[in-house]
């Protein structure tokens, strides 16, 4: 069966399109996220599938929500025990230690929380939350000194900020990337994939055949970073934290 792929974007949603060798088209919606995708037959014009898209966007949104809320992770409660990622290894929270300042430290294979003695859970989840934005901050550099050069671009602004169903947005015309701060749990590699997608979104605005391309071109092994980030479901949001970088 020879099938090809493409991208769409369609009331705001990205659509990963394949077409195949069948008679009817489907459209499905996959965790963690709610990536949405069509099956089309080999000569469905794209008009009708944005058409069959937008008729089964209510589905398509209450499937989403659906495994939105079901991959949450399990609510953080910030007490000694818990397990959370940095980087994409797992670490054993710790919040026994106190100090007159607040600090975060990973040392062999516990996530150290320092805070003042009357310092509550969410307290306490913003200075994990605020150390996690610092270590995304902190690798950005390098990885827009490779990859900026490659992809002949230049990014005018990054904002670290906490979105519900995105990892990373490009503004093409302020030229701004939004960062997802959940990308510092992950493996690097991921985060790797989130700014060469976005970077190339400054040559080419939309999910078409010439994103797929340049895309292959530049970062073969795309797809395995995407479904790598995908397989991890989004952190739990709690606290009120901001969405400011």
């Amino acid at each position: 069966m020879s099938t090809a792929s493409g991208h769409l974007t369609v009331a705001g949603l990205d659509v990963d399109v394949v077409y195949k060798d069948i008679k009817n088209m489907h459209i499905s919606v996959y965790p963690p996220i709610g990536r949405v995708r069509v099956a089309a037959p080999q000569r469905t014009t794209e008009d009708a599938i944005r058409l069959a898209v937008v008729q089964r966007l209510s589905w398509i949104k209450r499937q989403r929500e659906q495994l939105q809320n079901a991959n949450r992770q399990t609510e953080r409660k910030m007490v000694s025990g818990e397990t959370h990622y940095v980087w994409g290894e797992r670490y054993l929270l710790d919040v026994s230690k106190t100090s007159g300042a607040y600090g975060v430290e990973t040392k062999g294979n516990t996530l150290w929380v320092a805070t003042p003695e009357d310092t509550d859970a969410a307290g306490r989840f913003r200075t994990l939350d605020r150390w996690y934005r610092r270590e995304l901050k902190a690798v950005l550099p390098s990885l827009l000194e490779k990859w900026q050069p490659i992809l002949r671009v230049r990014a005018d602004k990054f904002v670290v900020r906490r979105m519900k169903t995105k990892w990373g947005s490009c503004m093409a015309d302020s030229r701004t990337i939004w960062l997802n701060p959940e990308l510092a749990k992950k493996n690097p590699r991921c985060l790797e994939y989130i700014v060469v997608h976005e970077l190339v979104h400054l040559r080419e605005r939309g999910h078409g055949e010439n994103f797929v391309a340049l895309m292959d071109r530049y970062l073969p092994d795309w797809r395995a970073r995407r479904d790598e980030l995908n397989e991890a479901p989004l952190g739990y949001e709690e606290w009120g934290e901001s969405d400011r970088a």
